[in-house]
């Protein structure tokens, strides 16, 4: 028996792969699941496994999710080889994975906790890079999302590693959209102010006023599905 679908798929999307790191909660789920619905095969990862296989449960599209931690290098080259071998290379990789420090001056903020900033919106976003961009460049299309901030141009007190690890994403975005081959590109991604986990920590409950993220990734999608390679090396705000 034929199976009709009701709403076919436009063409430019079907079999597109996004692949998003820190996806099992925030704006990280609230993409994919967005993704989803639209059709995309979803890749992802983030450190708590369980709270992935709630993020599996939501998804209607071929998927591969897999626990890894952006700080390890050897863990992100594992879960970018696997996700070769068993979908493919993404189009799009969006590098989300972030946390901020608790709300201190800079003379309070211990050296592990801004280490561990910048391990987390730095370092991670080059092990990314590093590890998905040579597989990209060999299928010769693709492009790099890597989320920045409003702190990623301005600055606020008590969040200086936090502003400190943007501002270099925008830095780093420029750098690498210099280096990216014939048909590639990358952004800096300014999502705007959403009340997550990490708004609340900073605002507390006067984050729960800004837009839910459910609500902000219908919107952010939109914007992220229409990213074209003329957009290389500028800043994205949602």
């Amino acid at each position: 028996m034929r199976i009709l679908t009701l709403f076919p798929l436009p063409q430019n999307l079907l079999n597109k792969l996004v692949c998003i790191s820190g996806c099992s909660k925030g704006l990280g789920r609230a993409m994919a699941k967005e993704f989803s619905t639209r059709g995309w095969r979803i890749a992802g990862g983030a450190r708590n496994n369980n709270e992935l296989e709630e993020v599996k449960k939501e998804l209607t599209t071929e998927h591969f999710l897999q626990s890894f931690d952006v700080t390890y290098p050897e863990q992100v080259d594992n879960f970018s080889n696997k996700l070769q071998e068993s979908i493919g290379v993404p189009d799009l990789l969006i590098n989300n994975a972030g946390m901020i420090n608790k709300n201190a001056p800079l003379t309070q903020v211990t050296p592990s906790e801004f280490s561990s900033v910048l391990a987390v919106n730095l370092c991670g976003v080059h092990n990314m890079i590093r590890s998905f961009v040579p597989k990209m460049e060999e299928v010769g299309n693709g492009i790099i999302v890597n989320f920045s901030s409003y702190w990623g141009k301005t600055t606020a007190a008590d969040v200086g590693p936090y502003c400190a690890t943007k501002w270099g994403v925008e830095g780093l975005t420029r750098s690498l959209a210099q280096e990216l081959s014939r048909g590639l590109a990358t952004v800096a991604f300014n999502p705007g102010v959403i009340d997550t986990d990490m708004l609340r920590s900073c605002f507390g409950e006067a984050a729960s006023s800004h837009e839910k993220p459910d609500v902000w990734a219908k919107h952010a999608v939109d914007r992220l599905e229409n990213l074209k390679i003329g957009d290389n090396g500028t800043t994205v705000t949602c």
